[in-house]
């Protein structure tokens, strides 16, 4: 990992990205890209000042990275709707890494159009770190998560290659559906039948979850399986709280190969409401 990007907007939850990616880039030598986005739909006048402001936080903050944090650093502004600018500057600069802070949770604009984070985990062609914890040191316990699936196969060898978990704990969580446990009669179930049932379930993905990580040749990963009891989302976050993980890694596809595009994807939900960071994996794009 060479280059980190990191979009500011100057608040408190960029100031957590910043932080992040300030002890990623010590940590791995790499050097950082600060970049700003000044919304263009707005008067003019607005825009100017607003891109003065910016370029003079900017150039503060890059001269604290580079002579108090000792981080190479670069700053970039852009004049731009931030749906448009952003991708862009992304796209120009192909860092290794975006680092992002969380978004804002605004129910009634999150329901029907997103949020512009999320918009940039779409269409960002590297992969983005969204910081939603404060960042207090380096990570400790890294989970990667897993449907089995060739993108999701993809998206661990995408994360290898980056190189963020060196020295750390590293599990892989594959969530497993008990597909009799949700059928309409299951409560008539006997306790013990339907336990021996899960306890089956259980078992086969082992075996898939160990068979695959034999195939993928990814490293030393820790396997872990959870039964989809309630959500998929909600068993990850609770794999991650339970085992105290502070980065949860996923993949922007699933199992059906579509990329996830609309609200409501695992991926999405575990982004929304994950009180530790996640990294977010998208497919590499041909060519």
């Amino acid at each position: 990992m060479k280059n980190i990007m990191v979009a500011t907007d100057f608040s408190e939850r960029s100031d957590r990205a910043l932080r992040r990616a300030t002890l990623l880039a010590r940590q791995h030598g790499a050097s950082i890209t600060l970049f700003h986005v000044v919304n263009d739909d707005q008067p003019r006048r607005t825009v100017e000042v607003e891109r003065e402001k910016a370029e003079t936080l900017l150039r503060q903050m890059g001269a604290t990275l580079r002579d108090v944090d000792g981080v190479d650093c670069e700053t970039l502004l852009t004049v731009a709707v931030p749906l448009v600018g952003i991708p862009q500057a992304v796209e120009e600069a192909a860092p290794d890494l975006l680092v992002i802070g969380p978004h804002r949770r605004q129910m009634l604009k999150d329901i029907f159009v997103g949020t512009t984070a999320e918009w940039t985990i779409r269409s960002a062609s590297c992969p983005v770190l969204m910081v939603n914890a404060v960042p207090t040191g380096d990570y400790r316990h890294v989970m990667q998560t897993t449907d089995l699936s060739e993108a999701s196969r993809a998206a661990l060898e995408r994360f290898a290659a980056l190189g963020l978990s060196g020295g750390l704990r590293n599990t892989l969580l594959h969530v497993f559906d008990a597909p009799a446990l949700r059928l309409a009669f299951s409560h008539s179930m006997p306790k013990d039948e339907r336990n021996q049932y899960q306890a089956a379930e259980r078992l086969e993905a082992e075996r898939k979850l160990a068979d695959f990580l034999e195939s993928a040749g990814v490293g030393d990963l820790a396997p872990m399986v959870r039964h989809e009891a309630s959500t998929a989302p909600h068993e990850i976050l609770a794999a991650a709280d339970e085992e105290k993980a502070d980065l949860i890694v996923m993949s922007t596809q699933g199992q059906s190969g579509l990329a996830k595009l609309f609200i409501g994807s695992v991926t999405e939900q575990v982004l929304r409401m994950s009180p530790v960071d996640v990294l977010a994996i998208p497919p590499l794009r041909e060519g």
